[in-house]
């Protein structure tokens, strides 16, 4: 499976998702439960808007390739990034993230316009004296100026809507964290009347590992695996202070860590969780024993090509 698809499998559990915003909003407090959550469709998306309750889908035009994730607890549309979507950094990541969010906002306004739009057709159709008589109260406040040009009415509200990208990448982001790092501007007067758009970031590398360690989930151990992937010593010792949990990793993790180290580790793809302390020793001592047969080999074309170069020589003698 390709790297985008196993992440973006990963950030899809409702566990791990939940896990994010709630260490990057509430500092690891457990606030958002992962059975709050309800996925949304990237591409199409209905949301209830205004008294009517009636929701129209609308067309979205978030990520062509499908790689973000969102979901929502009714009060808030969280949006998540895998970054081995984004395995190389995205150097224009604030530019992006800031059109999928006004993408979304237009968007809400443009399914707000369709509902109430529904909602005074279906009203207007109705034969009860009563009812039609709400219907045409419907019809004369969507009439006014201002309400009917957008179809968005006064006593509407947006659905907050949060993204924040998750990198998984050992070296550290060094791209740009706001829409300010890809501007240059000289007079600080022009600056000013800017609006600026910080992105949402997690990047191990620059995490302390406290902070890692406010996760919940199994991204943790994700985040600090790929964080020490290069450096040995560190491995281990995450390794064995976190063997409970590294000894029964669950498997979707397990590939994550696969495909973005290409540690090469051994383990059953069958297998619902997987012992990393295990799978890393495994993999070393094949490692080992590839070692020692490269000697050998090495060490008899040596020999063979000094007998060959010795016959050469009494030949010639």
């Amino acid at each position: 499976m390709k790297a985008d698809t196993i992440t973006k499998d990963f950030i899809s559990d409702a566990s791990v998702f939940a896990d994010v915003f709630n260490y990057y909003i509430y500092g690891g407090e457990q606030v958002i439960a992962p059975e709050q959550l309800k996925e949304r469709d990237p591409v199409e998306i209905a949301i209830p808007y205004g008294t009517d309750e009636v929701s129209v889908p609308v067309q979205r035009f978030r990520d062509k390739q499908n790689l973000c994730t969102i979901m929502t607890d009714g009060e808030l549309e969280y949006v998540l990034f895998g970054a081995e979507a984004q395995a190389e950094i995205q150097y224009a990541m604030p530019v992006k993230n800031n059109l999928y969010d006004a993408l979304d906002y237009a968007g809400q306004v443009e399914e707000a316009a369709k509902s109430h739009r529904k909602a005074m057709k279906q009203k207007k159709a109705q034969k009860d004296k009563d009812v039609a008589g709400k219907g045409d109260a419907v019809l004369q406040k969507g009439s006014r100026g201002g309400e009917f040009l957008s179809g968005f009415w006064k006593e509407d509200r947006l659905i907050p809507s949060l993204t924040v990208t998750v990198y998984f990448g050992h070296q550290e982001w060094d791209g740009p964290l706001s829409l300010f790092d890809m501007i240059q501007v000289k007079d600080k007067r022009v600056l000013s009347c800017l609006d600026n758009y910080r992105i949402h970031l997690i990047a191990p590398a620059q995490m302390e590992d406290s902070e890692i360690m406010k996760l919940q989930s199994n991204l943790r151990e994700v985040l600090l695996f790929i964080k020490y992937s290069k450096d040995k010593d560190n491995l281990n010792r995450i390794l064995e202070s976190g063997k409970v949990r590294f000894g029964e990793l669950e498997r979707r993790a397990v590939d994550v860590i696969q495909v973005i180290t290409g540690m090469g580790l051994k383990y059953d793809e069958s297998e619902v969780k997987v012992d990393m302390c295990q799978a890393i020793a495994e993999m070393r001592a094949e490692e080992r024993q590839l070692g020692r047969e490269e000697g050998r080999q090495e060490m008899s074309s040596a020999i063979a090509e000094m007998r060959a170069e010795e016959r050469q020589l009494g030949r010639e003698e």
